[in-house]
């Protein structure tokens, strides 16, 4: 890939929430795909080859008067990208049976123990989406299943579900970054039954599975719910992330019109992760 150049940008967010969230998605609708929370605001990077000196003014929220955010930004080398996360990445615990940590993190005497590197992919778990995909992926029985993971990131959903009992999982994103880092911590965690591809739902054709696991946002699983239900198995389940407790009427419809049935949701910081059966 060659040495990339990226733009870092060190915003300072007051009050964190829900600004940081929706300055999150506001700022991965125009191209940024890395984030690191903090305690006073956010980190966000982006290819400078992908960058314009414009490109906030497409950023809403920083022109809301209920809340002050300050920025800064600065070039950054992919080489300096482990520093940067190993500094801010800390182990989280997923109901007290999963443990996403990094190489360097100490191992803990837990059911799954899933070690993550993520080098600009989305997917550590910190994220409320992600850290509810895997609570439901722990609820479900997933022994024996053919399961898809639709904006795989990191491979953090399909290497869970590939531990817990699944027969073939396929990971699909449409970022190289997050497909090469997708192999390399498949590779990590020793699951190799999972395949890896670079795309989008187009790849999806004469395709069948018994889960779906969708964590991308709003506006691409609205175009794509449809493709996923063709796709899904009779007693399949859908789980669907990504996006706000505002949004969850508009995907209920989109699925209810695709033929599945709303069964529950979990719900964090006004973000939502939705369960839908077929």
């Amino acid at each position: 890939m060659g040495n990339i150049i990226y733009v870092e940008y060190s915003f300072k967010v007051q009050p964190l929430q829900p600004a940081s969230d929706i300055l999150i998605a506001e700022l991965g609708a125009v191209g940024f795909e890395s984030f690191v929370e903090e305690e006073d605001g956010v980190l966000a990077y982006i290819q400078k080859e992908e960058w314009n000196n414009k490109i906030l003014e497409e950023i809403s929220i920083l022109k809301n008067t209920k809340f002050k955010i300050d920025y800064k930004s600065k070039e950054i080398e992919q080489e300096n990208w482990n520093a940067t996360w190993e500094a801010n990445f800390t182990p989280i615990l997923v109901d007290d049976v999963c443990m996403i940590r990094a190489p360097f993190h100490e191992k803990k005497d837990v059911e799954y123990d899933i070690i993550i590197e993520p080098k600009m992919s989305f997917g550590t778990g910190h994220h409320e989406t992600t850290h509810m995909m895997l609570q439901h992926l722990l609820a479900l029985d997933v022994k024996d299943k053919v399961v898809l993971d639709m904006g795989s990131g990191t491979g953090v959903l399909a290497i869970l579900a590939a531990m817990r009992g699944a027969s073939i999982i396929d990971a699909i994103d449409i970022d190289n970054w997050c497909y090469l880092n997708a192999l390399e911590n498949i590779e990590r965690n020793k699951v190799t039954h999972i395949n890896v591809y670079e795309g989008d739902a187009s790849l999806l054709k004469n395709k069948m599975y018994d889960l779906i696991i969708a964590n991308i946002n709003r506006n691409i699983l609205l175009n794509d719910i449809p493709k996923y239900v063709n796709c899904l198995a009779n007693n399949g389940v859908l789980l669907l992330s990504g996006f706000y407790n505002d949004d969850l009427g508009l995907l209920n419809e989109a699925c209810q019109k695709a033929g599945l049935k709303f069964e529950k949701n979990l719900e964090k910081n006004n973000w939502v992760a939705a369960k839908y059966v077929i």
